[in-house]
């Protein structure tokens, strides 16, 4: 009597557990944190500034939501697996903030620096035009260099803008073409100045 109550007593603990286990709800909680952390990174500018990391980041939050996913289809569910990786996405998502954050400050340095080389070129490109040799032949070049000169002028207006908007990585490539370009005039100019003799 006392073997077969065990024996029941035992059936009916091992039916909760398995009815518990069966039940197991999704950790929507740490979904949504996980969610959030990873729509934070990719908000402070992770995709421009780390890439590589965005990339791993989104790829190991997939794979947290699947195994929720496969995981719910079981009868018999365990969320520990997801859990676990859920946490780490969120971890690894508030980790990257702190990249993200090193890499857009040394993305703004350059972009400072480059801004600056930008506008000094453009600067000896103009002083090198006032001094350009006009004449016969040489007013055509002279208008098209003006006109170069202007261009590069309001293409330094849209670095300002692009740094003011913390866009720091296109701001840079931007000012790096208006140095090269203006570069380019200045070495016209001292070519066509070279023909003549002048100084």
């Amino acid at each position: 009597m006392k073997d077969s109550l065990k024996i029941s007593t035992l059936g009916l603990v091992v039916l909760a557990l398995l009815f518990v286990v069966g039940c197991a709800k999704q950790p929507t909680e740490d979904m949504e944190k996980a969610n959030a952390a990873v729509s934070a990174a990719a908000a402070g500018g992770a995709e421009k500034y780390a890439p590589a990391e965005a990339k791993a980041l989104k790829d190991s939050l997939t794979a947290a939501l699947d195994e929720v996913k496969a995981e719910d289809a079981k009868y018999f569910k365990n969320f520990d697996k997801a859990k676990g990786m859920l946490t780490k996405a969120s971890a690894d998502a508030e980790a990257l903030k702190g990249t993200i954050a090193k890499k857009k400050e040394e993305a703004k340095q350059k972009a400072t620096a480059t801004q600056g080389e930008a506008k000094a070129a453009l600067e000896d490109a103009k002083k090198l035009l006032a001094k350009a040799p006009k004449g016969k032949g040489t007013q055509a070049d002279i208008e098209a260099m003006k006109a170069d000169v202007k261009g590069l002028e309001d293409g330094l207006a849209e670095v300002q803008k692009l740094f003011d908007a913390e866009d720091y990585l296109q701001a840079a490539s931007k000012a790096t073409a208006i140095k090269d370009k203006a570069a380019g005039v200045s070495e016209q100019i001292k070519g066509a100045m070279a023909k003549t003799g002048k100084k």
